[in-house]
């Protein structure tokens, strides 16, 4: 199995909403994916509570059984409409890929 898990940082606004918003709507966005891309087992989105500024304000956290099929999910139109949204939205990304069991 392979663990894909993306961290971001928002921007403060963008296009005309505040930062919450689009951080809400982001991950209704991602979300949404659920369901929709065959290669993605399991997909969870979540908001740092803890941390001071400046840290990464939300996670997503995906698995896959393999390279393929995170390949997959990263070409799939879906997703990639959501990498549209993302762009406008966030100003920082990392990102981090590892098996798992």
């Amino acid at each position: 199995m392979l663990r894909h898990i993306v961290l971001w940082k928002m921007k403060e606004s963008a296009g005309g909403r505040p930062k919450n918003e689009n951080a809400q709507e982001l991950k209704k966005r991602l979300e949404a994916l659920k369901g929709l891309i065959p290669d993605l087992v399991e997909l969870k989105v979540g908001f740092d509570f803890r941390s001071p500024a400046p840290s990464f304000e939300i996670c997503l956290n995906t698995l896959f059984h393999d390279e393929k099929g995170l390949e997959n999910y990263q070409k799939h139109p879906e997703h990639v409409k959501v990498v549209e949204f993302v762009k406008e939205v966030t100003t920082e990304r990392a990102a981090v890929d590892y098996l798992s069991d």
